[in-house]
This record gives C-alpha cells, sequence and structure tokens, in this order.
C-alpha cells in the first residue's frame, strides 16, 4: 500500500511539480491550494505526511496545525526556494521514521515515573494523570531522555537522535526546545525536575523519578 502525503500550498506551479516528484518516487499525493481546504481533506483521509506551508491563504499554516489537532510542531523544515533532491530526501527520511516507529509501537507500551505517564503507542504524556499536550519533536525528545533514564546526553547527540539529522543548530536553540518542554511537564505537586542539566555537558532524564 502507497504512503499517502498531503500538500498544502497555494504555489500551484510548485504544486504541480512536488506532485509529480512525489509519484515517481511511488507516493499518493493529494494537493490544496488553501489552509481551510487542507484541513478538511486531513479530516477526511489518512495521511503519512503532511507538506504545509506557512503563508496561506484562508487559513495560515499555523491555524491549519493549531485547528486539526495535529500537535505537529515540525518534524522538519525547508526555506524556499529549496532543491527538489532535498525535498524528496526529507520526504523519504520522515517516512522512514513514521514506518519504524509505528512498527515498534503496535504493542502497548508505557513508561511510569513519579507523577508522570508516557504512553508510547499514543504519544501521550500526563502528568499526575492530567494529560499534557506536546509537539511531535517535544514527545520524541521526551521519550528519547526517559527511555535512556539517567544517561547525560550532549545537545549535539540530543538533535542528532531526536531530528535524526546532521547536527546544524547553535545550543540556544536546543536550550530554548528543552526550556519549553519543561515547562510543559513540569510537576508542581512533587516538584519534580525531569529533565536535568548537567552544566557544560548537555542533559539527563532524572534517575530518581
Amino acid at each position: 500500500m502507497k504512503n499517502r502525503v498531503l500538500v498544502i500550498d497555494d504555489d500551484k506551479d510548485l504544486c504541480v511539480l512536488l506532485e509529480r516528484e512525489l509519484k515517481s518516487e511511488d507516493f499518493d499525493v493529494t494537493v490544496c491550494n488553501n489552509g481551510s481546504t487542507g484541513l478538511d481533506v486531513f479530516s477526511s483521509c489518512d495521511f503519512q505526511l503532511v507538506v504545509l506551508d506557512i503563508m496561506l491563504p484562508v487559513m495560515n499554516g499555523f491555524d491549519v496545525d493549531k485547528v486539526s489537532g495535529l500537535r505537529l510542531g515540525a518534524d522538519d523544515y525547508l526555506t524556499k526556494p529549496f532543491l527538489m533532491s532535498e525535498f524528496i530526501a526529507r520526504v523519504q527520511s520522515l517516512i522512514r521514521r513514521f514506518t519504524v516507529f509505528n512498527n515498534n509501537t503496535k504493542k502497548k507500551i508505557i513508561l511510569n515515573f513519579k507523577g508522570l505517564k508516557i504512553d508510547v503507542s499514543l504519544r501521550s504524556v500526563f502528568i499526575n494523570d492530567n494529560q499534557v499536550y506536546l509537539t511531535a519533536k517535544e514527545f520524541d525528545l521526551l521519550y528519547f531522555l526517559a527511555s535512556n533514564q539517567g544517561k547525560v546526553f550532549t545537545k549535539e547527540q540530543i538533535y542528532t537522535h531526536v531530528w535524526n539529522n546532521e547536527y546544524s543548530y547553535d545550543d540556544r536553540n536546543i536550550m530554548s526546545f528543552v526550556s519549553k518542554l519543561r515547562k510543559k511537564i513540569k510537576n508542581e505537586e512533587f516538584q519534580i525536575d525531569y529533565i536535568q542539566t548537567i552544566h557544560g555537558i548537555g542533559y539527563r532524564f532524572n534517575l530518581e523519578v
């Protein structure tokens, strides 16, 4: 069965190129030229990947993400103009990650810590039984650290494992990303810091929870 890709972009000429190239790689492609239509199509079908432009008519990319409840954040991004070969390579990489993750999570896997529960199969997180909504990358980061409890990772190692790419962020961006995740999973009841900073090295998941 072909992997299904939804392209939402108002640049019709670009959409023609993307559709042609994706189909040549054996993807099943659906194209929409505004955010509102794209949201309707997304709600009616199952897609393995959504290619979403930010500057869209009717409803922009940020609103599509928010209203659909995708909680995607951005698994990856490209600035225009971009090389078609790079775009296809990124798509194939994301599809591989999607396939591997789904094959590994058919069985129900739950990580339990003091005040924190991570349902890996449903990609859901709970603090004191209250669900916390994370972006896709926030979940990936939390799961990566929690599944390696106590092990210290440098910022470069975190980026390489979570973003599945060579390190290209500066340290401030990683620090900002970790800070946002910490705020979302802050446990006021138990006063627990699940993600600890190891000064001069990087981060680890708290070994004592």
